[in-house]
């Protein structure tokens, strides 16, 4: 499960040591962490990074067809997260260690800025092989964050990035080694942590105005 820890001023949010898919448990873990991340005050930022063989798979797909009855408060809470990282008033750093699928891929996208593994591990948009379009929201948020012809390959062929060919493609902002990833998240945050406040939020609020309306617009499915 996802445990928030603090080096200096700067937040880091483990994700976990699994898949780190989409539960609703998990979702309320990382909303519970992001709760006393908002409630801080000062210079101050946020880094979000796991251990092991994943970032994060995404939507929690095995309990979504346990919950067909469920799905449209859990497409809400998914978009909710998004919408919370996207508009946080801090800098915000993903550090991919591992493996970054679908809804996970999403997350990475909500983040200020991304760090990847250039050796092994994949970041990747599989919704076309999988058969699961995009929400209008989850759509938003995706071409918000990459240029369109980077949007259009990911979203329509479902290419699997390492972290070299994310970097020259502008997925992730830095591709280096595996003992590198969460050290260089942090050193990006440490730079930024003056940055934190009320004007940036509202910068973010601003520039994702129509991102974040989509994502909260509570008719969506997920299918």
């Amino acid at each position: 499960m996802p445990t928030l820890g603090r080096q200096d001023s700067i937040f880091v949010l483990d994700l976990g040591d699994g898949e780190n898919r989409f539960h609703p448990d998990w979702l309320a873990a990382v909303n519970a962490a992001l709760d006393e991340v908002e409630k801080s005050e000062g210079p101050r930022a946020l880094v979000t990074a796991a251990t092991g063989k994943f970032y994060s798979n995404g939507l929690d797909l095995e309990w979504l067809s346990a919950h067909a009855d469920q799905r449209q408060s859990y497409r809400g809470s998914v978009h909710g997260l998004f919408a919370r990282v996207l508009s946080l008033p801090m800098i915000t750093v993903a550090a991919l260690q591992g493996h970054t699928f679908a809804a996970g891929a999403m997350f990475s996208l909500a983040h200020d800025f991304r760090v990847m593994r250039a050796d092994r591990g994949f970041w990747c948009l599989p919704e076309a092989d999988i058969s699961i379009p995009f929400t209008p929201g989850m759509s938003a948020l995706i071409q918000s964050r990459l240029a369109p012809q980077t949007a259009h390959e990911a979203m329509v062929t479902a290419r699997r990035y390492g972290g070299s060919d994310a970097a020259a493609a502008g997925i992730v902002d830095r591709a280096v080694d595996e003992d590198a990833v969460r050290s260089t998240a942090l050193e990006i945050a440490e730079t930024q942590l003056g940055k934190a406040g009320d004007t940036l939020g509202t910068i973010k609020a601003r520039m994702y105005a129509s991102v974040l309306a989509t994502l909260r617009d509570a008719t969506q499915l997920l299918d």
